[in-house]
C-alpha cells in the first residue's frame, strides 16, 4: 500500500555533493490546442508538444523531476480507450520505454536514484511512479495530493489515482517552497493545478528553472501570459501569479526558465535530434 508522509527540509534527498549537470528528456508527445497552453492563444491551432522530464546529476546520486506517461496505459488498447477517449487529446509514446532508455543513455543507474518530484499530478507527468522503490520517495505538494484524492472525476482532472497505487511507493508531501537537496528547490507555482510546483536547479554559473505546466511555452514567459488551462476558474489569478514569479526569476542574469512543453525549446529539440 502506498505510504504518504509529510516531508521536511530537514530530510533532504540522499545525494552527495552539488548538482553537476541537468539531463533533459523527452518521453512522449501530445497535440495540444494553443489556447490550452497560453491564455489568448488559438483554439484552432494545435501544437505537437513534447512531454518532458529532467535528471539532476550530483557527485553521487541523482534526482528525477517529472516522469512522463505510463507507457503501458498508452499502449494497451483497453486501458487506452478507457483513459483517453475524449475529444482533442492523443498521447504518443515512442518505442521502448523512453524514461528507462534515456536514463540508461545518460549513464545513470536506477539504484542511484535518490527520489523523484513531480510538478503536478496530470497523467503526462506521473509515469515514473511505477518505477520507484520505497527508498526513492515521490515528492509533490500537499495541496496537489489533496486534489488527487478529492477530484470527483479523474478524467475531468486529467489524472489517474492508480498511477500512485504501488505497494512500494512512498509519497512525500511538501508545503510551499522547499529545499529538496543541495542546489534543488521546489517552488510554489500553483494555478494550473491547486498544488503545482516548479523546480529551481542551481548549477555552476547558471540556475535553470523547470517551469512544469506553469509555463508550457516560452511565450508564457516572454508575454507574461499564464497557462490557458486551470483546474478551477478560481485559480486564474493564481496562474497569473505563478507566471509572474517565473518571469521575475527569468529576468535574473544567471537564471533561465525552461518551458515544459514548448516544441521549439532548444534543450527539448536537442534531445529529439539525438534519437
Amino acid at each position: 500500500m502506498t505510504r504518504v508522509d509529510a516531508w521536511t527540509g530537514a530530510a533532504p534527498l540522499a545525494v552527495r555533493g552539488r548538482p553537476r549537470r541537468l539531463v533533459p528528456m523527452v518521453l512522449g508527445f501530445e497535440p495540444i490546442r494553443e489556447d490550452v497552453s497560453i491564455r489568448g492563444g488559438s483554439a484552432f491551432r494545435h501544437l505537437m508538444e513534447p512531454v518532458t522530464a529532467a535528471a539532476v546529476v550530483y557527485d553521487e546520486g541523482w534526482i528525477l523531476l517529472d516522469g512522463g506517461f505510463d507507457p503501458d496505459r498508452v499502449r494497451d488498447p483497453v486501458r487506452r480507450a478507457a483513459s483517453f477517449d475524449y475529444e482533442g487529446y492523443t498521447p504518443i509514446v515512442p518505442q521502448g520505454d523512453p524514461l528507462v532508455d534515456q536514463v540508461a543513455e545518460a549513464g545513470l543507474q536506477w539504484g542511484d536514484l535518490a527520489g523523484a518530484a513531480i510538478s503536478h499530478a496530470h497523467f503526462d507527468h506521473t509515469g515514473a511512479a511505477r518505477l520507484l522503490d520505497d527508498d526513492q520517495p515521490l515528492l509533490l505538494q500537499r495541496r496537489e495530493w489533496q486534489h488527487v484524492c478529492e477530484a470527483p472525476s479523474e478524467r475531468a482532472a486529467f489524472l489517474f489515482r492508480a498511477d500512485f497505487d504501488h505497494p512500494r511507493l512512498r509519497i512525500g508531501l511538501l508545503d510551499g517552497d522547499t529545499s529538496l537537496a543541495p542546489g534543488v528547490d521546489a517552488i510554489d507555482t500553483a494555478g494550473h493545478t491547486p498544488g503545482h510546483q516548479s523546480f529551481v536547479v542551481r548549477l555552476a554559473g547558471e540556475s535553470i528553472v523547470l517551469a512544469g505546466d506553469a509555463a508550457d511555452l516560452r511565450a508564457n514567459i516572454d508575454q507574461r501570459a499564464p497557462t490557458g488551462s486551470v483546474a478551477d476558474p478560481v485559480d486564474d489569478a493564481a496562474a497569473q501569479r505563478a507566471v509572474d514569479r517565473l518571469t521575475a526569476l527569468d529576468a535574473r542574469a544567471d537564471t533561465v526558465v525552461w518551458p515544459s512543453h514548448d516544441p521549439e525549446w532548444e534543450p527539448w529539440q536537442r534531445t529529439i535530434r539525438r534519437r
